[in-house]
């Protein structure tokens, strides 16, 4: 019997893809052709615009704002490949006087994608945890580390003060020449990894701040999700829940490498205190799939994109994902 052959575009986690990747996972039914694009940008973008890839790792946010609109060329698995927490990537410039983030209000802030995942979390950590509210900030955006940068799609957010940069410079050339106040984003400026006195991390004791915040809300931030063409999906319905299953699979082998202490499966000299932590706080697994599982998380995100202005409405969750995959639980 013949396999159906999609392409798919996605990171290259060690831990979580890393069996996919290789083909030690295989969906069933599926020939997974994985591919590794340039850059995540790249990959968003080609993504948003109807891409090659029958199957991709997308950026939530960005999904949540297309369903939004009415755009449905794409359906979300319940796969959150990517979460991070974010409050470790608001970068201050030292000499804007600025050492709270109450201290954000009026301030100049530059993001290289207002849409973006990273951002959307960062926005919600300041209104709800810290009172500072979108439009008390005045937003920059454009290429972080190089210039010219290219949005994944337009966008316009009401009342919200949101212009673009000059296309000679960069966002963390700003911020060290103090033309920004601060930055949001999902790298950190080479300046602070450099050690440049002139660029700090808004919040010093960040694993601190990051570990309450769990504590507080139970969210580990959903940052991507998987996602199907929505006329390949259409063609083949079946294909969502074999892709749930595999992807969750080839997570559980690479957690059990991770778990493994007979000779540690990545470079950290501290990996086995860090699993122990990992089974204690996110009791295993801070990396849950699935539909019901998430749902709490999601229900707050697209609340988020609804008060940010990125959606007119607040977009019900159920209506990003295949009904297929809206399922209480996966085989482990």
């Amino acid at each position: 019997m013949s396999r159906l052959k999609l392409n798919y575009g996605g990171i290259s986690y060690l831990d979580r893809t890393r069996a996919l990747e290789t083909g030690e996972v295989s969906p069933a039914g599926i020939d997974l052709n994985y591919v590794v694009p340039a850059s995540v940008g790249d990959l968003f973008r080609a993504v948003a615009a109807r891409t090659e890839y029958e199957v991709a790792e997308f950026s939530l946010s960005t999904l949540m704002v297309m369903i939004g609109r009415g755009d449905n060329r794409l359906v979300g698995l319940p796969i959150f490949p990517s979460r991070a927490f974010r409050h470790k990537q608001i970068y201050i410039n030292v000499n804007s006087g600025i050492k709270h983030p109450s201290d954000l209000a009026g301030r100049l802030v530059g993001v290289s994608d207002y849409q973006m995942t990273a951002a959307l979390w960062v926005r919600a950590h300041l209104q709800h945890d810290y009172g500072v509210s979108p439009d008390k900030i005045r937003w920059r955006t454009g290429g972080f580390f190089i210039p010219l940068h290219v949005p994944r799609m337009p966008l316009d957010v009401p009342g919200i003060e949101l212009e673009k940069i000059p296309d000679h410079t960069t966002l963390q050339e700003m911020l060290l020449d103090g033309r920004l106040d601060a930055v949001v984003a999902t790298e950190p400026p080479t300046a602070f990894v450099a050690g440049d006195p002139r660029v700090a991390r808004l919040f010093p004791d960040v694993r601190r701040v990051e570990r309450e915040y769990f504590q507080r809300t139970g969210f580990f931030p959903i940052m991507h999700a998987v996602v199907m063409r929505r006329d390949v999906y259409e063609a083949h319905r079946w294909i969502a829940m074999p892709l749930l299953n595999a992807f969750n699979e080839a997570k559980h082998r690479g957690y059990e490498r991770l778990a493994y202490q007979g000779a540690y499966g990545i470079g950290l000299p501290w990996l086995s205190l860090e699993t122990e932590e990992l089974k204690s706080l996110f009791g295993g697994d801070a990396f849950p799939y699935g539909f019901r599982s998430n749902l709490a998380q999601l229900e707050a995100m697209t609340t988020y994109a609804h008060e940010q202005g990125l959606t007119k409405h607040k977009v019900d969750p159920r209506d990003l994902f295949a009904p297929e995959a809206l399922v209480d639980s996966i085989p482990g």
